[in-house]
């Protein structure tokens, strides 16, 4: 069982909450935390502990990191959606815990050295001000899944050139990479090959429990706001692959993130590790993406 904690921007994008929830059905992961970072955390905080609270788990803390990048110098994204389909105005009155993110994941690595799986889902602030915090997490920390990042290196899909992870916070995001951390990459190159539509909603309100109906609230709102009737499950992936990474395709890589440039600012460039080019990350470059949705359904629909 991995020990697992979750550093996520939930709220945005529904795929963080679908994340949650499928660490929240999986067996294999013990849930130690949930940070949030990135824009503001009173809500996304609540929203975390609304989903704890419906899935019936107590005693898991909750803990607000930083709002904005390390250099305070990029806008912090914000739909302004964030929270329709599970807040109501009871949840107001949740509080999170009274430490700090960043205290929270440094002493929780440092108290069970080797034991503690990071899954970073949302921009790396959180993760790169511990790394400065206590430089020595990076040698203590069991490993780290990063969903973030795009090599478009491996198949024609028509990708985008940054992914919204690394482009938040990039000079976060190079502490990361640069850190020594045993790394997993998810990158848009495999989660966009992942997706969940209207059809599987129907499939999951059929369960009927206020769980998987906050689910279901959350990810029609998110389509109804993007206007299609799909999203990518990029954050669930990051998930599965913690618990079953062969549902992908890992290869050694050498990944750097530009944080100089005017247009690509935030890209991440992916090099094949060599003898001049030492691999900091594995990086996934495929996935079985009827299996992984077959094992994210299977575990969604859990009692």
């Amino acid at each position: 069982m991995r020990r697992v904690i979750l550093d996520t921007d939930i709220g945005s994008d529904v795929d963080d909450a679908l994340a949650l929830a499928l660490i929240l059905k999986s067996d294999e992961l013990k849930l130690e935390a949930v940070t949030v970072v990135h824009g503001d955390l009173d809500i996304r905080a609540r929203i975390a502990m609304k989903m704890l609270s419906l899935a019936g788990v107590r005693d898991i803390p909750v803990a607000k990191g930083i709002e904005k990048p390390l250099l305070m110098d990029r806008p912090v994204f914000w739909t302004g959606h964030e929270g329709e389909g599970i807040l109501t105005p009871e949840d107001r009155d949740l509080k999170p815990a009274s430490t700090h993110a960043i205290d929270l994941i440094v002493s929780k690595i440092m108290e069970a050295k080797g034991e503690i799986t990071i899954i970073a889902i949302g921009p790396l602030t959180n993760i790169a001000a511990a790394i400065i915090r206590e430089p020595r997490i990076t040698e203590y920390v069991r490993d780290i899944f990063i969903m973030g990042g795009v090599t478009r290196l491996f198949n024609g899909m028509n990708l985008p050139y940054r992914e919204h992870n690394i482009r938040c916070d990039p000079e976060a995001a190079k502490i990361v990479f640069n850190s020594g951390m045993p790394i997993t990459m998810v990158p848009l190159d495999v989660t966009m090959k992942t997706s969940i539509n209207r059809d599987d909603l129907k499939v999951i309100s059929s369960m009927k429990t206020p769980f998987t109906d906050a689910i279901v609230s959350m990810v029609e709102r998110y389509l109804e706001f993007r206007g299609r009737d799909y999203t990518w499950l990029h954050d669930p992936l990051a998930v599965a692959v913690s618990i079953d990474e062969t549902l992908v395709r890992i290869v050694d890589m050498k990944v750097l993130v530009e944080t100089r440039g005017e247009v690509a600012d935030g890209q991440t460039i992916a090099l094949p590790a060599s003898v001049r080019e030492e691999a900091n990350a594995r990086v996934c470059i495929d996935v079985d993406s009827s299996r992984f949705k077959r094992f994210f359904m299977e575990r969604i629909l859990r009692s």
